[in-house]
Order: structure tokens, then sequence, then C-alpha cells
């Protein structure tokens, strides 16, 4: 540890120009209350990269900009990341891969930006990447939990958080070990296929599988391009598109169209949206693949709207119908093809169990990421915000299709508009779940939450402090504290599926275990011991 008193700050920003812009003034409140809590404790905070008045904000934007930044930090110095917003990874990763200092990654708690999305993003990269590291979050940075935490790690260089809540998996039994079992030994035998559309332009180092942990599971990846499904989705037919909107419609769907094209939804939006939706079915099929991931970003924002809509679709069980280009063939008639937002590769691993392990147990078998967006206390419960940018299935929503919107995506993030497939998830028992690499291991977090009907203000007053265009779960975690969760969760993202009842969510949630288990994963339960 130096012996300067001096800490430096590095601050991760977004690719989109736009986006910094926007997000910029919640990142410099941060930064200010930041560095009163660390000049109270006797030190100086020093930027390592300026404001810089052409751009408006003060943000690294690329990754060769980040190595510059980190040629200029003394290698052994304090480093703190500090995040207000969502943020690219490997804008700081190359840097935080030899800085031989002690590294805090801070986020403000706070659902206006992906702050906290941000900090679990990097979190999980540093994780995989095998970087020492330790984590703080705060409404305000004067809270004794906060305090406590920075004091610290400013003396010790770490910060101990209390992971009680998480015991390793002790095995299955009965109908749960038996499904869960046969179901990884199904996979290893007859082998698996993830669809994946440019892996990694996210800059997401923790949603990258390697591929030697992978292929000892039995699933394979098929590596896509975008521009295939940009060109796919231009070759699909008007009448397809059109048929797939009226379907949407005549179950009860709402679409908020307007007309400006820069600031509102359109149909016409829409309709390359569905065609999309089409395109990408058809090459799942021509490449036989169980699972499919769209990035979006980067790339593909520039030629097309958004795919969350497209994405939503795709994890649900009901669905417009997509036949084969030459009308012969119904594709994946019947079932879901579970898409894996932002090519999440642990989430497509994930993804693929729970399908089949719901499917072969009766359950609902639709499942999708949320980010954890989110959190605040109600009748004296903490209530997570889990919100995804539209690909959350409308078998999640209360009321189904009849209840689900689409919203234009917001301009800064989607610059050719686009829906999502908004809704409010509906009351019920959930198993939550994260596959993350550790120690070049795959691992697995598995727990048990319950999903609440808040009033519709509460419910109101939370969209319209995140992001009132996504989809949203309101989830009360069992056994699992708000800080619980953050310092042991490695990822920006949370897997959710629905049961019948509690006894059916903690059978699923043993058969996954078991399944994970039998897959090579080191399996935890948090929150629960399952016994």
């Amino acid at each position: 540890m130096s012996d300067t008193k001096t800490v430096y700050l590095v601050a991760s920003g977004d690719l989109r120009p736009d986006a910094n812009e926007m997000c910029w003034p919640a990142q410099k409140q941060l930064e200010e209350q930041l560095t009163r809590a660390v000049e109270h404790a006797g030190w100086n905070v020093q930027r390592a990269h300026p404001y810089v008045p052409e751009k408006k904000h003060g943000f690294l934007d690329s990754q060769r900009y980040g190595m510059d930044v980190f040629q200029g930090i003394p290698e052994d110095a304090p480093l703190i990341v500090a995040e207000a917003v969502w943020q690219y990874t490997h804008h700081v990763m190359a840097g935080l891969t030899t800085h031989k200092g002690p590294i805090l990654t801070v986020a403000n708690w706070s659902g206006q930006w992906p702050g906290l999305v941000g900090l679990l993003n990097l979190n999980g990269s540093l994780t995989k990447a095998g970087v020492a590291y330790s984590s703080l979050w705060s409404v305000d940075f004067t809270d004794a939990f906060f305090l406590k935490g920075l004091d610290e790690w400013l003396k010790d260089g770490t910060v101990t958080h209390d992971r009680s809540h998480v015991h390793a998996f002790a095995g299955a039994t009965g109908r749960a070990a038996v499904i869960g079992q046969a179901t990884a030994a199904r996979l290893k035998k007859e082998k698996a296929i993830l669809g994946v559309f440019d892996e990694g332009c996210m800059g997401m180092f923790n949603a990258i599988v390697p591929d030697h942990l992978l292929h000892a599971t039995g699933i394979f990846k098929e590596r896509l391009s975008q521009s295939a499904l940009a060109y796919a989705t231009s070759q699909v037919d008007d009448a397809d598109a059109q048929a797939a909107l009226e379907w949407l419609l005549a179950r009860g769907m709402t679409f908020h169209f307007g007309t400006d094209e820069a600031t509102e939804l359109t149909r016409a939006q829409v309709l390359l949206q569905l065609k999309m939706y089409v395109a990408a079915v058809r090459i799942a099929d021509t490449f036989g693949c169980d699972a499919i991931g769209i990035q979006y970003q980067q790339g593909l924002k520039d030629v097309l709207p958004a795919s969350d809509l497209v994405e939503g679709l795709l994890n649900n069980t009901e669905r417009p119908p997509v036949w084969s280009a030459d009308g012969t063939r119904e594709l994946f008639a019947g079932v879901a093809l579970p898409h894996f937002n932002e090519v999440d590769e642990c989430a497509g691993i994930d993804a693929l169990v729970t399908h089949r392990i719901w499917r072969e147990m009766g359950l609902p078998p639709e499942t999708t990421l949320h980010d954890l967006r989110f959190g605040e206390n109600f009748n004296g419960e903490f209530v997570w915000v889990l919100e995804i940018s539209g690909a959350a299935p409308a078998a999640h929503f209360t009321g189904g299709y009849k209840a689900a919107s689409s919203e234009r995506q917001p301009p800064m993030y989607f610059r050719l508009g686009g829906g999502t497939l908004k809704g409010n998830s509906h009351p019920g028992e959930v198993v939550w779940s994260r596959v993350y690499v550790e120690n070049d291991t795959l691992k697995a977090d598995l727990g048990r939450a319950t999903v609440v009907d808040l009033p519709p203000e509460e419910t109101a007053r939370r969209w319209a402090m995140t992001t009132p265009q996504w989809p949203m779960m309101s989830a009360v975690l069992h056994g699992v504290s708000r800080d619980a969760l953050m310092a042991q969760h490695k990822a920006n993202h949370i897997q959710v599926a629905y049961a019948h009842d509690a006894a059916s969510a903690d059978e699923a949630m043993m058969a996954k275990s078991a399944c994970f288990e039998a897959m090579g994963m080191a399996v935890s339960l948090c929150g629960v011991t399952g016994k």
C-alpha cells in the first residue's frame, strides 16, 4: 500500500457519446460525494483522467483511452473505479489486470442509470480474470455500512463482506436428482449449440465462457455474425412481418405508435423488428441452435432497430409462428427458443438448462435474465427491481400479452428506435440463478425468490426511477439481504423462472442444482440450504 495517502479514481463509461453526455451529471454527483468521504478519512483523491469539454463528459469511453490513462497511474497506488452508469468493462480491464495496488469498485445506489449493473458486470469480469478487488455501494456515501467498508479498505486494502448466506450444494434426492442428472447426461451425450451473434462486442468479459469449460458440459458455440442477421432480416417478406404484428394485436398487445422516427415508436420500426424475429428463428433452425443470443450493441444498433421485442418473443412458448422460407415447416413449433440477452453465454447455459428441466417437470418453461437494476425497502421487506430492456417473455406478465405493451426504446441508447416487450411480472414463486467463471471453473449460485404484487403507485414510482419502457419484476429474495447479494453476485444479470408454488420451486431448484453439478460446475445455494 502506498504511503502517500492518495487514492486514484477512474470512471469507465459507455461507447455511445449520447449516453455518456446524458449520464455525466449523475457520475459527477457520485464522485463529489465519494471524494468527500475519502477526504474525511484523511486521504486525497486524484482523478486519473479529466472532464473533456468537447465530449461533455469525463468517462473513459474506449479501450485505447483506458490503456493510455493507466500508463499514468502508479501501479501500486490505491485505485477506485467509480460507477454511476452502465459501463463497458474493456475500457478499464487491461489496466486493472496489471495494477498491483488495491482496487475498490464503487457504485451509487440509484435506479436512474444502471450504475449498479455496470458495477456488477465489472465485478464479474474481474472475478473471471482472477484480479483481486473489493467492492462497495451507497446511496449518498455517508451511511455506516459504506464508511466502515471504506475505512477498512483504506487501512488494509480489502473489504470483508458477510457471505454466510452461501452454502455448498449437498446433493439432491428423489425426482429432483433423477431429472437433474438425466438432463446433464443427455446434454453430454447428445450435445447442444448456443448460437452466438458477435461474441463480446459489449465488452462484457464475464459473459464469455471459455470453450474448454463450455465443451466439458456438452454445450458448444455456433459463432454467428450480426451482419448475417441484418442480411437475413432484409430477406424476410413484408407479409411475414405483417402476419406477426396481426398475431400480437389479436392477442391484445398494445403498441404505442407515433410518427417521429427519432423519438417515437413507428409501425415501420416494429415491422422491421418482426422481420428480425423471423430471420433469427430461421438462422437458429439452419444451424441447429438450441438457444441464441443477439448482442445488438455494437454494430447492429447502426443498421436495425432494437432487438428486445424479438428477444421477448423468442423466450415465450406462445409466440407468432415462424415458417421456413419455403413455407413447408413451422420452426420450433410449440416451444420457446431460449434467448440470452446481450450474448451473455453464462445466461445462455442457464436458459438452456432451465428450459429443459422445467419442461421435464411440467413447469412453465419461460425464462429470462434480468439486470439487477435497483431495490428499496417496501413495508419492511427489501424488494428488488429486476429489469431488462425488453427480453422478458409475456408469460411472466400479469395478463400475458393482453397486459403487455411496446414502447420506443430510449433514443440515447437506441438511435434507430424499436419497441420493447413491457409488462409487470405476476406474483409467484421463482428460482433465481447465475452461472459464472471463477478460477477457470464454471460455478453456479442458485436461490429462491417470491415475486410480489406492489401497489400500482409504487410500481409506477419504481418504473419512473429506472427505465419505464422496460419490463420489470419486483422480487423478494429468500434469505439474502441487499448487501449479501451484492457481495456475492458475480454478474450484472440474474436468471429467473417461475414454478407453480413454493414446493415445486424448491424441487426445481434442487433439480437444476443437480444438473449443474453433474455438468461439472461448483454449485452453491444462496439463502437456502436445500434441506
